[in-house]
């Protein structure tokens, strides 16, 4: 059933200012059958209601090996139909756990929920899948105890933000989540993905609020910055190829690389003054 009626369609970006286009009901990425939550209530005014690019951008460099999952421990806040984090649970070197959280709301949980149980047959052993319902900047206890590791300590290797930077407002809360649950060690890594949709001086503010909480940022354009206004039309230009190799219903590479090229993403990590080297990919001065 699913296979004949999963289709991606251009991202519903009449909510953020352009052109109205329509997301389908249910969208299959490689083995993988994600639904989006009903337009309906908190899953309507959260946008947890469509797939928005970042989370293809995201689950594409999953899929090429560039973001360490295995073994490790990994939570994606407002993940909607949790594309990038429940593809690494696929992967043939898994994490140990991961954790999809969204708004706690019964239709946005009851969809996200539901999402996971269709897909478990696919997850890798010995990853372990859980689903909770987390308001950004609340309390954070009960996603940290599920983060627990065997000598006790709390934390999570990765954190995934897809798409949640366009609301100014959330920033706030979005940053004191971050700070709570991203274990302070030198590897542990949050990756976020922006459309360019967002506007920039928006992006730079979440960006500068997570410096002053001590992260150090590596962008698509291997600055810790954005860049200025040409520069981002020549990232969009190297970076709209598509290098996924998982069949994504519906959409061929040619719009999967519009679609990545109207993204923007960075890795952060703790600034340790006394560490050095290569790790994850990242050079860390």
């Amino acid at each position: 059933m699913y296979n004949r009626d999963c289709n991606i369609l251009l991202d519903s970006l009449e909510i953020l200012g352009t052109e109205r286009v329509e997301d389908p009901g249910c969208i299959q990425y490689g083995d993988l059958v994600l639904t989006i939550a009903p337009k309906e209530g908190k899953a309507n005014t959260l946008l947890a209601d469509h797939l928005f690019s970042p989370a293809l951008l995201l689950a594409e460099r999953i899929e090429r090996g560039l973001v360490e999952v295995a073994g490790r421990s990994i939570i994606e806040l407002g993940a909607g139909c949790a594309l990038p984090s429940l593809l690494a649970a696929t992967l043939s070197e898994p994490p140990r756990l991961v954790v999809v959280t969204d708004y706690p709301d019964d239709v946005i949980l009851g969809n996200l929920r539901s999402t996971v149980e269709r897909n478990k047959k696919h997850f890798r052993p010995p990853c372990v899948v859980r689903c909770q319902g987390y308001e950004w900047g609340k309390d954070a206890s009960s996603l940290l105890h599920l983060s627990e590791n065997p000598d006790g300590s709390r934390g999570y290797d990765v954190v995934i933000m897809s798409d949640l930077l366009h609301f100014h407002s959330s920033h706030n809360a979005l940053i004191h989540s971050l700070s709570s649950l991203l274990v302070k060690t030198p590897r542990a890594r949050v990756y976020v993905a922006a459309g360019t949709y967002t506007p920039r001086a928006v992006r730079q503010n979440f960006l500068d609020m997570g410096s002053r909480i001590g992260l150090v940022w590596e962008s698509d354009s291997g600055t810790s910055g954005q860049g200025n206004e040409d520069e981002d039309k020549e990232d969009i230009e190297a970076a709209s190829l598509w290098l996924g190799t998982r069949v994504i219903a519906g959409i061929d590479a040619t719009q999967l690389g519009v679609r990545k090229g109207m993204c923007r993403w960075w890795v952060g990590r703790w600034h340790f003054p006394d560490i050095k080297g290569a790790v994850d990919g990242i050079t860390v001065v």
